[in-house]
C-alpha cells in the first residue's frame, strides 16, 4: 500500500494505522519548504501538507492543479481542457498570491497578472509536492500571502535505473515518458522527459451548444528536466537543475467558440547550488533564473510576452542545543519584462527564521518557530513581514496535536500592472501601485485521525482592474474551515474525506467569485486482490458564482458531484497496466461560465521499470 497525503498534524495517523506504519515513518517524511532548511514533517508548524510520487501515480493524475484540487482548502478554475487558463484558489486566494517553485527556483510569471501557468505543469516526473498554508512572506518575500507550493523533481538513486511509461485515451490524448538516472561516487544524474498531445474539445461552451458540434482546441507539451549532483568531497558538492517547458495550446477568443487563436510557451527554469556542512553550519550558496516566453497569436495579431527573474544568496542553517536550530539569508532578485514594456525592479531580503524545541513543556513537545524579512525595494516601499508558529504535541492525551501559526505577507504589483500602456479602451498600467498587505491566521486540532483547521486572512489594499489597475481601499477577508479524516476499514480498504467550507467577501461584504463556498472529497482505495488497486475519487463543489463585468451576478457555476475512478495491475515485477475513467458519471457542468469541461473520458497505459 502506498502512503496518502500527508499534512502536519494528519501525519499522526501513521501511527495509529499498522498498515502505513509498514510502508513509511514519520522520520521519512521531510520537506524543505517551511523554513528553507530540510525538516522533518512532525516538527514543522506551519500548516503543510505533501503529496508523494506513489499518491499522484495511483489517482493517475496528468496536472499537478488536478492532484492539489485532491486537498482541503484549495479548489480550481479553468477555461477548458488540456493548455486552458488555470487559476488556483489556495483557500480562497488566487493564484497570484500563491508562490510557487520548481525545485526552489521560481514559478510565477514575471510577465503574466496571473501568478504561475499551472496548465503547463505535467506530473509524471514528481517526486513530492508541498503545499504551506498561510502568510509565509517572513521566509520567502513577496508574492507568498496564501501559501507556497514547492514542486519538487526526482532525483537520482544510487546504481543505474530507469523508467518510461505510454498512454492513449479519449480525444485522441497521448501521452509518454521516460526517466533515467545514475548515481556513482564521482556524480548522480537524472534525466526526464513527458509529453502529451491531445485534440481536446471546445475550450467554450456556450449555453445551449453540444461539445461535439464545435472545434477542438488541442494541445501540446514536452517538459524536460536535468538534475545535476557533483560531490567535490565529503563536506562539499554542487547541483545543477534544468527544466524546460515548451507548449502550444488552441484556444477560443472572448465568445468565439469556433476561433482559431492559440499560444506558444518556451520557459526555463535553472538552478545552480554549492552545498557546504561541517560541525558548525550547513552553507547554501545558490544562483537561480527563470525565463518566460509566451506568443499570443489571435484575430487582433500576434502579442509576446518575454521576461525573467534573477535570483542570487545565500542561507546558513546552524543547529544549537539538541534539537533547535537557526537559518539566516539574503537574496537579490530582480525582475525583467521585455517587449513594449522593456522595464525591471530589483529586490533585495534579509531574513531569519529560529527554531526551539521543548520538552516536558506542559507535558509534551512544542515546537516554537519565528520568522523576520526585511525587504528593500527598487520600486515600492520597503516592506518587514514576519511569521510565528507554535505546535504542541499531548503527552497526556495520546494522539492529540494541536498548532496555531500568524504571519504577515504582502504582493507586489507585477511589471505590466505599473507600466501596461493605455489603449482605445482606456488606462491599464499605474505606477502609483503599491503591494496588497495580508495578515494570516490558522489553528489547527488533531486527534488521531481527525484534523480541524480554522483559518481567517485579511488583505488590504487589493489590486484590481477599476479604469486600469489600481489599489482598492479597504480589508477583504477570506476566513474558513477544513476538516479531514483518513481511516483504514480492515487491512485492504483506505477511506479519505476532507471538507472546506469558505467565507470570501471583500470590503463591501460581497462574496468574491468563482471560489465554492463548500467543498468535499472522498477517496477510497481498495487493495484485496493481489497486485490489484482500485481507486475511487469523488469531488463535490457547493455553490459558486461568477459576475459580470457591471459586477451583477452573472452565473452559477457550482452545485455538482465529480468522480474519478482509477486501477493499476502489476502484471510483472518490472511492468504496471494502468487505467482511468474520468467523470465516470458523465456530468455535464462547468467552473466558468461558458468554458467546457471534459466529458466521460477513458485513458491506458503501461509503466515499465529497468
Amino acid at each position: 500500500m502506498t502512503t496518502k497525503t500527508l499534512s502536519l498534524i494528519t501525519a499522526t495517523l501513521l501511527l495509529t494505522s499498522p498498515t502505513f506504519a509498514k510502508e513509511v515513518q514519520l522520520e521519512d517524511i521531510s520537506v524543505t519548504t517551511a523554513t528553507k532548511s530540510t525538516q522533518n514533517i512532525e516538527n514543522v508548524t506551519s500548516n503543510i501538507e505533501v503529496l508523494t510520487a506513489s499518491q499522484i501515480e495511483e489517482r493517475g493524475y496528468t496536472t499537478v492543479v488536478e492532484a492539489i484540487s485532491s486537498l482541503p482548502g484549495v479548489s480550481f478554475t479553468s477555461n477548458g481542457g488540456l493548455g486552458g487558463t488555470n487559476n488556483l484558489y489556495l483557500r480562497g486566494s488566487d493564484s497570484r498570491r500563491t508562490l510557487v517553485l520548481i525545485d526552489g527556483i521560481r514559478f510565477n510569471d514575471s510577465t503574466s497578472i496571473s501568478g504561475a501557468p499551472f496548465a503547463h505543469l505535467l506530473i509524471a516526473n514528481i517526486a513530492q509536492i508541498e503545499v504551506l498554508k498561510g502568510a509565509q512572506s517572513g521566509v520567502w518575500g513577496a508574492d507568498a500571502s496564501a501559501g507556497v507550493i514547492n514542486i519538487i523533481t526526482k532525483k537520482a538513486k544510487e546504481g543505474a535505473h530507469g523508467s518510461f511509461y505510454g498512454e492513449k485515451g479519449s480525444f485522441n490524448t497521448n501521452k509518454y515518458g521516460f526517466n533515467v538516472s545514475t548515481a556513482t561516487q564521482n556524480y548522480r544524474l537524472n534525466i526526464s522527459h513527458d509529453a502529451i498531445d491531445s485534440e481536446g474539445f471546445s475550450a467554450q461552451l456556450p449555453k445551449g451548444e453540444k461539445l461535439d458540434s464545435l472545434e477542438d482546441d488541442g494541445y501540446e507539451n514536452k517538459t524536460t528536466s536535468i538534475k545535476l549532483g557533483i560531490p567535490i568531497n565529503a563536506t562539499n558538492k554542487i547541483d545543477i537543475i534544468h527544466t524546460m517547458i515548451n507548449a502550444d495550446a488552441q484556444f477560443d477568443g472572448f465568445e468565439q467558440p469556433n476561433s482559431s487563436d492559440s499560444s506558444h510557451t518556451d520557459d526555463t527554469f535553472t538552478s545552480i547550488n554549492y552545498n557546504h556542512i561541517d560541525s558548525f553550519n550547513e552553507l547554501n550558496v545558490y544562483a537561480k533564473q527563470s525565463k518566460f516566453n509566451r506568443t499570443f497569436i489571435t484575430g487582433f495579431g500576434t502579442s509576446a510576452f518575454d521576461g525573467s527573474v534573477k535570483e542570487f544568496g545565500f542561507t546558513s542553517k546552524i543547529p544549537y542545543h539538541d534539537e533547535d536550530f537557526v537559518v539566516w539569508g539574503a537574496d537579490y532578485k530582480k525582475f525583467e519584462h521585455k517587449n513594449s514594456l522593456n522595464k525591471t525592479y530589483d529586490n533585495q531580503g534579509y531574513f531569519v527564521t529560529n527554531s526551539n524545541t521543548f520538552s516536558g513543556l506542559l507535558d509534551g513537545k512544542t515546537i516554537f518557530t519565528q520568522s523576520l524579512r526585511f525587504d528593500k525595494h527598487s520600486q515600492f516601499d520597503n516592506e518587514v513581514t514576519g511569521k510565528l508558529g507554535l505546535k504542541h504535541q499531548h503527552a497526556t492525551i495520546e494522539g492529540l496535536t494541536t498548532s496555531l501559526n500568524y504571519g504577515t505577507a504582502y504582493n507586489a504589483p507585477t511589471l505590466y500592472q505599473l507600466y501596461a500602456p493605455a489603449t482605445s479602451f482606456g488606462p491599464i498600467g499605474n505606477e502609483t501601485l503599491k503591494p496588497e498587505t495580508t495578515k494570516s491566521f490558522d489553528v489547527s486540532i488533531n486527534y488521531k485521525n481527525l484534523t480541524l483547521t480554522y483559518f481567517n486572512n485579511e488583505i488590504e489594499d487589493i489590486i484590481d482592474y477599476t479604469n486600469g489597475y489600481n489599489n482598492i481601499e479597504g480589508t477583504s477577508t477570506i476566513k474558513g474551515f477544513e476538516a479531514s479524516y483518513n481511516t483504514q476499514i480492515g487491512e485492504d480498504i483506505h477511506v479519505g474525506l476532507n471538507y472546506t467550507k469558505l467565507d470570501a467577501k471583500d470590503k463591501n461584504g460581497k462574496t468574491l467569485q468563482r471560489r465554492p463556498e463548500q467543498s468535499a472529497n472522498l477517496t477510497l482505495d481498495y487493495y484485496g486482490i493481489d497486485n490489484l488497486h482500485i481507486g475511487v475519487d469523488t469531488q463535490y463543489v457547493g455553490k459558486r458564482v461568477e459576475y459580470t463585468f457591471m459586477g451583477d451576478v452573472k452565473a452559477q457555476t457550482g452545485n455538482y458531484v465529480i468522480t474519478n475512478l482509477t486501477a493499476d495491475y502489476q502484471v510483472s515485477k518490472h511492468f504496471k497496466l494502468y487505467g482511468k475513467v474520468v467523470n465516470l458519471t458523465d456530468k455535464a457542468y462547468q467552473v466558468v461560465d461558458g468554458y467546457a469541461t471534459s466529458p466521460r473520458a477513458y485513458y491506458l497505459g503501461l509503466k515499465g521499470t529497468f
